[in-house]
Formats: C-alpha cells, sequence, structure tokens
C-alpha cells in the first residue's frame, strides 16, 4: 500500500479534523519542531514552549489513539535548511507517494508548501485545516483587496449565517452591538473581587534545554513551569473556567486596566486565544459553549456580555483573517504613515517612567499576553503616537504574544493599531492622549507624568504626541468625520499653548529613549 505522509504544522493541532476519524496503516503524521520557525522573529520564551508542548502532546495524544506518527525535535531537524528541504528528505527516507498538508494559515508557509519541488511521482494535495467559520474559498465574496470593510456589516452577516444569538431573523435583544455598555472601569470594590486565574503546571524542561543547545534566539520571562494549556483537556477546562468564573463581567470590564491587583493581567479574559489559533480548541466549540451558559444562567450572564464575547471571535478573529489573505502578500508592506522611528529599548524591558507602558510591557514580558486594549490603546496607541516604523511594530507584537501567528497579528497591528493600511481594517487612527489611559485605568495615578499636563518635564507623553500626531497627518485625516472635533479643538487652542506642546512633542520624538 502507498505511504502517504500527512504534515501537521504547529498550529494545526485540531483533533477533529477529518483527517483522523479513521486509522490507516499506510498514513504518517508528521510534527516537527522546525528551526525556520524559531528565526523569523525572535520569540517569547513561553511561546516557544507553548508551541513546541502542545505539538509534542498533539503527536503523543495521535500515537495514543493508534495513528502512525514521527515526532522530530530540535535534535532531528537542525540538519535541515527549511520546511521544503525536510518534506523532501523525509518523503525519499519513507518512500512516499503521496504528500498531503492542511493549507497554512500563514502566507510564508503557504508559499513555501505550494512551491514545493517533490518527485513527480508523488501526488501533492492541499486539504482545509476544518476550523474557521468563514471557508477560505469564499474570503474574496467578503473582501476585497485594498478596499475597506467595516467589521460590524461583516459581523452581522456571520451571526445571521451561523444563527448566532438571532430571534426570528432579528439580533437578540434588537441590537446587533453592546459594545457602548462593556467599557466600565474598575473600581476599588471591583478590583478586590477579580478572581484568581486558572493557569497550570507544564513542565517544559526539556524543550528549555533544546532552545539553550541550538542558541535559539528568545526574550520574555518563564518561570518553573508553563502555565498556559497545550492539551485540549487542559483547554477545555479553561473554557468551563471562563463560563462558570469569568463571563458574567466580561463585557462589564473588558476594557479595564488595572495594577492595583495580582490578577490584573487577567482580569475577566479568557485566555483561550493561543489554544483557538493552534486549533486545540475549534471557533465553533468556544462560542456555543459560552451562549450555552449564558441561556442556562440569564440572571448571571446579561445578553452584553455574551454579545461582546462572540463579537471578539465570530467578528473579528474571522474578520481579520479575511483582512489577512484578500491583502497579502502586499499588506505586509504597507506604510500610509511613512512612520520610520525605531522601537525603544523599553519595550524589550519594561524600563520606563510611563508607568501605563511600563505595566503593559512588563506584563507581556511576565506572561507573554497582554488583553486587546493594553495592546491597542497602550503600546499601541504610543508606537502610533511616536511614528514607530509598522514593520518593527509587527515583529515585536509577533514575537512577545503567546496568541501571535502572523494572520492574526498583521492586520490587528499595522491595520487596526497602526492604520499602516491607511484605513483598511480601522475608519480612524486608534489614537487617544493620556486622558483615554486616566479614564479606563488607574495607572496614572502612580505615574512619574501627570496625566492634566501637556508641556514641562513631567508632562504626560501621550498628550503632547498625541496632538503632534494629529497636526503632522493633518493633510491625511483632517477630513475624516469621526476625528474632526479633536481637529476643532486643536484649532482653538491659544497659539502660545499650540506652539508649546507641539516644541514639547518634538523634544520627546527627539529622545524617545529618556521616557
Amino acid at each position: 500500500m502507498a505511504t502517504e505522509i500527512r504534515l501537521i504544522l504547529g498550529d494545526q493541532l485540531n483533533a477533529s479534523h477529518s483527517w483522523y476519524r479513521q486509522k490507516q496503516d499506510n498514513v504518517l503524521y508528521l510534527v516537527c519542531e522546525l528551526h525556520q520557525e524559531t528565526r523569523y522573529v525572535k520569540h517569547h520564551i513561553q511561546k516557544l514552549c507553548a508551541f513546541f508542548l502542545s505539538m509534542q502532546n498533539f503527536a503523543e495524544a495521535l500515537a495514543k489513539s493508534g495513528h502512525r506518527v514521527v515526532h522530530l525535535t530540535l535534535d532531528e531537524t537542525f540538519k535541515y535548511k527549511n520546511l521544503p528541504d525536510l518534506i523532501k528528505s523525509i518523503c525519499a527516507d519513507k518512500g512516499a507517494e503521496k504528500f498531503s498538508y492542511q493549507r497554512p494559515d500563514e502566507y510564508r508557509l503557504l508559499t513555501q508548501l505550494r512551491d514545493l519541488n517533490l518527485d513527480e511521482r508523488i501526488d501533492v494535495t492541499e486539504c482545509d485545516t476544518e476550523h474557521f467559520y468563514l471557508p477560505f474559498d469564499e474570503i474574496n465574496t467578503f473582501f476585497k483587496p485594498k478596499k475597506a470593510t467595516r467589521m460590524e456589516t461583516f459581523y452581522r452577516k456571520m451571526r445571521v449565517r451561523h444563527n448566532v444569538l438571532m430571534s426570528d431573523d432579528k439580533p437578540e435583544g434588537d441590537r446587533w452591538n453592546f459594545d457602548q455598555d462593556n467599557r466600565n472601569k474598575l473600581k476599588a470594590k471591583d478590583i478586590q473581587s477579580i478572581p484568581e486565574p486558572l493557569v497550570f503546571d507544564n513542565p517544559v524542561d526539556d524543550i528549555l534545554q533544546r532552545i539553550q543547545k541550538f542558541n535559539v534566539p528568545h526574550f520574555g520571562n518563564i518561570g518553573d513551569s508553563l502555565i498556559w494549556p497545550t492539551t485540549r483537556k487542559q483547554a477545555l477546562s479553561l473554557l468551563t473556567f471562563f463560563c462558570d468564573e469569568l463571563l458574567p463581567l466580561f463585557g462589564t470590564f473588558q476594557d479595564a486596566m488595572t495594577d492595583q491587583s495580582p490578577h490584573a493581567w487577567t482580569l475577566y479574559h479568557s485566555r483561550l486565544s493561543f489554544a483557538l489559533n493552534v486549533k486545540i480548541l475549534s471557533p465553533t466549540q468556544v462560542v456555543d459553549r459560552a451562549i450555552e451558559s449564558y441561556r442556562a444562567r440569564p440572571d448571571q450572564i446579561s445578553l452584553s456580555q455574551i454579545e461582546g464575547f462572540v463579537r471578539q471571535i465570530l467578528g473579528w478573529r474571522e474578520f481579520i483573517r479575511g483582512i489577512y489573505w484578500v491583502n497579502m502578500p502586499e499588506y505586509s508592506q504597507l506604510n500610509k504613515l511613512e512612520a520610520r522611528r525605531q522601537l525603544p529599548s523599553y519595550f524589550w524591558t519594561g524600563e520606563t517612567k510611563m508607568n501605563c507602558v511600563h505595566q503593559a510591557v512588563s506584563q507581556s514580558l511576565d506572561y507573554a499576553y497582554a488583553h486587546h486594549i493594553q495592546r491597542l490603546m497602550i503600546t499601541g496607541n504610543f508606537c502610533l503616537l511616536a511614528g514607530i516604523d509598522p514593520k518593527e511594530v509587527d515583529d515585536w507584537y509577533l514575537g512577545i504574544y503567546i496568541d501571535a501567528i502572523e494572520w492574526v497579528e498583521m492586520p490587528n497591528t499595522r491595520g487596526m493599531c497602526q492604520y499602516a493600511d491607511g484605513g483598511i481594517v480601522a475608519s480612524k487612527p486608534y489614537t487617544a492622549s493620556g486622558a483615554y489611559v486616566n479614564r479606563m485605568s488607574d495607572y496614572c495615578r502612580s505615574c512619574h507624568y501627570d496625566v492634566k499636563l501637556k508641556t514641562g518635564d513631567r508632562a504626560c507623553p501621550m498628550n503632547s504626541l498625541y496632538w503632534h500626531f494629529m497636526d503632522r497627518h493633518r493633510d491625511l485625516l483632517g477630513k475624516n468625520p469621526r476625528i474632526g472635533m479633536a481637529y476643532r479643538t486643536f484649532d482653538k487652542m491659544e497659539d502660545r499653548v499650540r506652539d508649546e506642546t507641539l516644541n514639547h512633542a518634538n523634544r520627546i520624538l527627539a529622545d524617545l529613549e529618556q521616557l
């Protein structure tokens, strides 16, 4: 019987895939730690360990269920220059007559696999990952290259198509979106009630030794073990914990930030994004389980909580994927605002007097995680205002976050966060002065800088940088109706105040390292 090699990439750990419904003696599954995947960007140590351990656990589970599996670590793959080289060698060694792979979710990997130059006698087959709500072949019907597609419009179509939170062809509660209800700041009594997060105890000593042995570049911190879910059982327990303990207040505090709790890094967020993005969990599984909890406990979980959560997965996650695929590879080069500055060194250390940036970066270094507002409105907002090169911002986000895979990271960073795509993702740049940070967090209370000041040594850098950004991009943004009010406020400033503010920002931009 002809031998078939089936490749499983590190973000394709979907035990429900149709591949595994039947055990076939002629099929050999290939799971590999690839050196090329450790070096295209510098990764957080927890991200490296989480991917490698999840792959190891998946390979072991497949073998226990009766499938033939080869799991290669860095020790076995160091001799191959890249993925195609490894595949050619394995196929030749095993006498394969067929090679199959699930379509990668990253453009560079898809290009590598579609450009494979195997022996002409080997039949190559590309399969779907069977993971997303929106089939890959239908992306072009919802999205057009270089054209803005609004997430809200897409989200509503997905709600109708999949009959999610719908009643008689109308959205439950007669509202599509409850985002306005989900922007509460944490008060002192709220902070005291933040639940202790569910974390795991996954030993990674062997993986750490391999990383050290092969001098794999990395940064960030890791404790005695890995706290993230790396098996289906762990991921399901985290999903249950979210539905039982966190969902009742998820929406209420989804945009909030605090530095006054040991659980500040988690708050009421699900932290399921890594398990979702490596496909240990499916989006339908997560959404259905959350809605099931909402139906069972309507007295504890309001519609605004569940809608906010569903929107992140059925809406935003699927939307970002569509934007990525319809615009690649050109999307990776977009820099509409012509930002050129280097990322400051404190993005690698957290050592800055700006408490908001210090908190977001330090948390990211400790946990390889920050929630969406920390990413968008703290580190992202600072990079946007300061004019940091979007390539450097891309690489930092892609490396530091455990859930960061290019398809989901790049449109969030280059599009939503940095407006480098000129409005394909977002209808306006998501910029803010220190007032926003103060409204949504308690970071400003213990900051070296004064959030109320625009100029002077103790002035919050975000304030003058905000007005400098608006001023230098006025030709592009001045007619945008969503930010017209900001320009009217700017024009009403006294000339002296306006000039002092812009001059102060120029001094900051000339020496970002000193903040």
